[in-house]
């Protein structure tokens, strides 16, 4: 196998000159890039991506940070951001911050980023102000996803506006005992996509005139067999919603199997609507307010390389629109008996 040292001696020059040459940077006239190219071609010489990045300072990677990985919204984002970068010839280099429970993370280091990657896509992560500057320091360029940090670029849907589209569509439908499953501690601080829907929620009902009972107000992992396990006190108790409000496609899915096991029927008996457009959502017949995912990650992608291109590139701050899917899993409310709504017994 020829090396970049043959390529030089046929070519009559240096091995820096033969890197530059077959890199594209200039200080090479364009006689001598010719006959560089030509010594390589002949000498079927493959430069060494390794060798590249040392030479040049970049890794053709880019950082794509979040705070779980084995979610489908996840990894939809990630599949659009790979599918974007690849057009690049970049990679990602996925870092998970997962903790070992739900709300808790690790904390972004220099070790997980320094001559690793030429720049950093943040997903659904608030990042403390000392990991803020860490990225600022190491000079890299970044994208978020989700919501805002700093003056860095970011791709987003608004998640307040979401929320209150599935809300209003079960009050339009004439529910006013709701359940929301979906809250997380105020503690988790970093988890922001959870706190704005959940704050949406409440200003929702309490635009109308109507509140939520607390114990109606249901803490969870984010998962579809967390959400059936959290919500079936609630449909077991003594009275219970006529509809309940899922954060996420996910939990709302979870919600319609405990509806199924606690002998109720969905919608008529319980209304159910979440929020992503998860795949599995339409051939389960759920309500849902649709966000493009995959389309998220593919714009960040995109982003980032034009940072990366030019470091004069315009920040962006993208709001990508959202829409009410109705199919089977929401109704109006059920019938009352007397002027009172049928409860548990």
């Amino acid at each position: 196998m020829s090396t970049i040292n043959d390529v030089a001696r046929a070519a009559g020059v240096s091995v820096a000159t033969v890197s530059r040459a077959l890199r594209g940077l200039d200080r090479v006239s364009p006689q001598t890039r010719a006959r560089v190219v030509q010594a390589a071609t002949e000498l079927h010489y493959v430069a060494s991506p390794t060798a590249s990045s040392l030479a040049s300072g970049r890794t053709k990677v880019v950082a794509v940070v979040v705070p779980f990985l084995a979610r489908w919204f996840f990894a939809t984002v990630i599949s659009g951001i790979e599918k974007a970068l690849r057009r690049h010839d970049h990679h990602v280099l996925l870092i998970d911050l997962e903790g070992e429970s739900f709300g808790t993370r690790l904390h972004l280091s220099h070790s997980m980023l320094w001559k690793r990657v030429d720049g950093v896509i943040v997903l659904a992560t608030a990042l403390d102000e000392q990991e803020q500057a860490l990225i600022e320091r190491l000079g890299l360029p970044v994208v978020t996803i989700g919501h805002r940090i700093r003056d860095w670029s970011c791709v987003r849907i608004d998640d307040k506006e979401a929320m209150r589209i599935a809300v209003r569509h079960v009050l339009d439908l004439g529910h006013t005992d709701v359940a929301y499953v979906g809250g997380v501690p105020d503690a988790s601080a970093d988890l922001q996509t959870p706190q704005d829907r959940a704050r949406a929620f409440a200003d929702t009902l309490a635009e109308r005139g109507l509140g939520c009972p607390p114990e109606w107000v249901i803490e969870s992992d984010w998962t579809a067999v967390g959400a059936a396990r959290d919500i079936m006190a609630v449909l077991n108790g003594p009275s219970r919603p006529t509809a309940v409000v899922a954060a996420s496609d996910e939990m709302a899915l979870g919600v319609m199997a405990a509806a199924r096991r606690s002998g109720l029927a969905v919608p008529q008996d319980l209304s159910v609507i979440g929020v992503d457009d998860h795949v599995l959502s339409e051939a389960l017949g759920l309500t849902t307010v649709r966000q493009d995912v995959l389309c998220q990650g593919h714009r960040a992608g995109e982003a980032l390389m034009r940072q990366l291109v030019d470091e004069a590139a315009a920040t962006v701050d993208e709001v990508m629109p959202v829409q009410l899917v109705v199919r089977e899993s929401t109704a109006p409310p059920p019938k009352t008996r007397g002027g009172t709504r049928v409860t548990n017994t």
